[in-house]
């Protein structure tokens, strides 16, 4: 999903920025829908597994050779000159055309989380999300008289896998550092709130002023019945199969987990840090005219 900073008005007007965010939420959801209809295929995301790799002179996981490949022909292509895109990959190529001129939109800081978010996937949502396929294969292999350690988890598309392994890492990388966004949006709208936090990098504080429950409940809320309705099988008429008749697409209850256990917090997260190097750089007097600043 992209956004167009070079004719939007206001860039972190906070409905422009919550729109952006649920529809953020339908690409995750299909990326997700999308990795479960393979198997766990653990292989790629061991380094060292594919000797292939190692001839090309790549010491990492096939994943992260996807990454590299696919990030390193983005990168010419100006994606991660964009403010809202940030790559998994270090050392890329420069954009063979001058990047845009987008007007000033976030502070100048440091944050990246892309580590956390890869090792969080690999460990944690590719199990969960391909169980139905890994049974599936193990159910399969089975009736071929294949058992124990060999009937599990490689159904060999480690192509596929690691195609769509590269979509749901870029969305959910673009919907946790959209917490900056928000972050900037908020602290335009009132500098002196947050200004004394920043100066004693409480961290606690910043978070409560920048947390709603109430937005977050919703957003769960409209989450799983998203989810719910994106995984329903249907009928070649266009009706949804009867309930029992299919398992659905996908684990909504993953899904949801998802975003409550591991997206919106580490969200949370980015706008906290953002916010701490808000003031970097900025001397007493260009602080003070801040917080003496109106929205």
């Amino acid at each position: 999903m992209q956004s167009n900073y070079t004719l939007s008005e206001d860039p972190l007007s906070l409905d422009g920025i919550r729109s952006i965010l649920t529809r953020l939420e339908d690409t995750i959801i299909f990326s997700l829908i999308e990795r479960a209809q393979f198997a766990h295929n653990p292989k790629i995301y061991e380094r060292g597994i594919f000797k292939e790799l190692e001839a090309l002179g790549f010491n990492g996981s096939w994943l992260e050779w996807f990454l590299k490949e696919i990030e390193s022909f983005h990168a010419k292509a100006r994606r991660y000159t964009s403010p809202d895109e940030y790559p998994f990959t270090t050392g890329l190529p420069e954009p063979v055309l001058r990047p845009p001129e987008y007007p000033p939109i976030l502070y100048p800081n440091k944050v990246n989380v892309n580590a956390s978010i890869l090792s969080f996937y690999i460990r944690s949502i590719v199990p969960r999300i391909a169980v139905q396929a890994t049974l599936a294969l193990a159910s399969l292999k089975r009736s071929k008289g294949v058992s124990g350690d060999n009937e599990l988890e490689d159904d060999g598309n480690y192509g596929s896998a690691a195609t769509v392994d590269v979509e749901v890492l870029q969305a959910i990388s673009k919907r946790v550092h959209y917490g900056k966004f928000v972050s900037e949006s908020k602290f335009r709208q009132n500098p002196a709130a947050f200004i004394p936090h920043i100066q004693r990098g409480d961290s606690e504080a910043l978070g409560a002023l920048i947390t709603k429950p109430e937005v977050e409940r919703r957003l769960l809320i409209r989450l799983r019945k998203k989810a719910m309705l994106y995984a329903q099988d249907f009928a070649s008429d266009g009706e949804p199969l009867p309930d029992g008749t299919s398992k659905g697409k996908i684990d909504v209850n993953c899904v949801v987990d998802l975003y409550e256990s591991y997206i919106i917090p580490l969200t949370k997260e980015v706008e906290v840090d953002y916010l701490l190097q808000r003031l970097d750089g900025l001397s007493q007097e260009e602080i003070e005219e801040l917080a003496r600043s109106k929205p």
